[in-house]
């Protein structure tokens, strides 16, 4: 697969709808678009590292379970965050993870919610023992610059001016594609990226 990488200084917004990563900063922004041959909705763009210590947000964000589904189907978390899960559905769920180090919460019913601190770097798949039709997964990050793209695979990440590395996560990505590296130059107005596998 050949990898494309354009790079446009904007001091202008890209366009409306984007979906914009925590956290809130007044200043430049990374806008862009990744198209992938596996689809392009749910992907995880993410700066690779920044040097210094984030802290976790005290507000805890929330994966629900409705209507059968995990939502939201794919969430980036700050390591050291606490994500609470909560079942809204009129039937008992479970949440339990085999990556990393493991965890199962049990089973719980409507209006209940559990939570779980996330201690290592990388996805965890979100499991249901009762039903195992449900999948999602939380990707934890080193530091807070990262987007999830939209239907038409759209991102927006607010973030200094300056020199990333950026990377990519899918769930089906394939090996080759979770090691593809992509480096950007943020402008003092904010910049415009295309990121192609």
């Amino acid at each position: 697969m050949r990898r494309y990488l354009v790079i446009f200084a904007s001091a202008c917004a890209f366009a409306a709808g984007m979906l914009v990563a925590t956290p809130a900063f007044a200043g430049p922004s990374l806008s862009g678009t990744v198209t992938h041959h596996k689809g392009n909705a749910n992907l995880v763009v993410y700066v690779t590292k920044v040097n210094g210590k984030f802290a976790a947000p005290t507000r805890h964000p929330v994966m629900d379970q409705k209507k059968m589904q995990f939502v939201p189907h794919v969430m980036p978390v700050l390591v050291g965050t606490t994500v609470d899960f909560l079942n809204s559905d009129s039937i008992s769920h479970n949440v339990f993870s085999p990556d990393h180090e493991g965890y199962n919460l049990g089973s719980w019913s409507k209006g209940k919610k559990r939570s779980y601190t996330f201690k290592h770097l990388g996805p965890y798949t979100q499991l249901c023992s009762i039903h195992p039709e449900m999948e999602a997964f939380i990707v934890v990050l080193q530091n807070p610059y990262y987007a999830v793209t939209d239907a038409k695979g759209h991102f927006k990440i607010n973030l200094p001016a300056g020199h990333y590395t950026l990377k990519v996560w899918g769930e089906h990505f394939h090996s080759k594609d979770k090691k593809k590296t992509f480096s950007v130059d943020v402008a003092a107005g904010g910049s415009i990226v295309a990121l192609s596998f």
